[in-house]
């Protein structure tokens, strides 16, 4: 599931009053959940709330009127490490990095690698976007859930 569809889920929930959504396949689940005013629909500025698994990724989507411009929305997905290990930025030392700031991502772009009891595992971006931080330092160690990048989905 990209930006986009759930923008559009974002669209159907306000266009019929709907305040909460849960989606559940396989390994992925989404929920949303619009702030009320207590009638039902609050008009203006709303937020919805965002989950996501795997775990690796999660986000705030603010909810906008349809008047604002999509450009207002300025969220940044965090790709989490879906294990213990250490941390690898490269495939070997000699090597260049897998991703730099300022790298386009797809969902199937190896990001990184980290190394579980001697086995490398690469770790996908699972989404499209755009590289705005790398949160670790080469071959150091990370814990399960611990952020390793930030994402500006396009």
């Amino acid at each position: 599931m990209d930006i986009k569809d759930i923008k559009a889920i974002i669209d159907l929930m306000k266009k019929n009053s709907i305040l909460e959504f849960e989606l559940e396949k396989q390994d992925f689940k989404i929920r949303l959940k619009r702030a009320s005013n207590g009638v039902g629909h609050s008009p203006g500025l709303e937020e919805t709330s965002l989950s996501t698994y795997p775990p690796h990724l999660a986000s705030t989507v603010p909810l906008l009127p349809a008047s604002t411009p999509a450009t207002t929305i300025s969220s940044e997905l965090d790709i989490k490490s879906p294990m213990v290990g250490t941390f690898y930025l490269a495939p070997s030392p000699e090597s260049g990095n897998y991703v730099e700031i300022g790298s386009e991502v797809n969902a199937d772009t190896v990001v990184c690698i980290i190394e579980a009891m001697k086995v490398m595992n690469e770790i996908k971006a699972e989404v499209r976007g755009i590289v705005t931080q790398v949160l670790l330092d080469n071959a150091k160690p990370v814990d399960f859930g611990q952020p390793l990048f930030k994402i500006r989905p396009i």
